[in-house]
């Protein structure tokens, strides 16, 4: 969610950039030097630059809960979706499975997840929450949401609207392209 928000807020300067900027070279002939490139014009350097933001904002706000944008993406996820297996958490929130175990691992320590093998696969783990995982989602949300208003805090309604559509868009048009792609993108 986060991150998609990011790709939002660059949109707009994305496209105000994209007036001013000199079409892209397409015959690799005609790149200009290295040494004029602006990195605080390139989409890519904003975006990172944005989620760095974005995750300050929400570890600001979740304080002392000590969750993190991607454990929180997992809890919310199971939530939504309990009995949700490993593999299928991965891909909805666009994880390779590695760390998406470790992630599990660190939930189910702090005892707010359940792994169980699943009755129709035994390979396969289900994922659900404790009580203690509810409650911590519980306390989670509203810093969540006020790190996600804080961010769009620069935006009117409409650009807010306007760049909630397009960070989408981005995120859909190129999740193929992700280390990670999620499934949630193709909805």
């Amino acid at each position: 969610m986060i991150s998609m928000l990011i790709i939002c807020v660059l949109l707009t300067w994305v496209n105000r950039l994209h007036l001013m900027a000199p079409a892209a070279p397409t015959d690799g002939m005609n790149t200009p030097p290295a040494t004029s490139i602006d990195i605080d014009e390139q989409p890519g350097h904003a975006i990172r630059r944005l989620h760095q933001i974005s995750v300050g904002i929400f570890l600001q706000e979740v304080g002392e809960l000590g969750v993190t944008p991607v454990q929180y993406a997992a809890l919310q996820t199971v939530a939504n979706q309990p009995g949700i297996d490993q593999r299928t958490l991965a891909r909805a929130i666009a994880l390779d499975a590695s760390t998406t175990g470790g992630v599990v691992d660190r939930l189910e320590t702090r005892g707010w997840l359940l792994r169980r093998t699943s009755a129709s696969d035994r390979r396969s783990r289900e994922l659900e929450l404790t009580p203690a995982g509810l409650q911590a989602l519980g306390q989670v949300v509203p810093a969540m949401l006020r790190a996600q208003q804080q961010i769009l805090a620069p935006l009117s309604e409409d650009e807010r609207r306007t760049f909630m559509r397009m960070l989408g868009r981005l995120v859909t048009e190129n999740n193929a392209l992700s280390r990670a792609p999620s499934d949630a993108a193709l909805r």
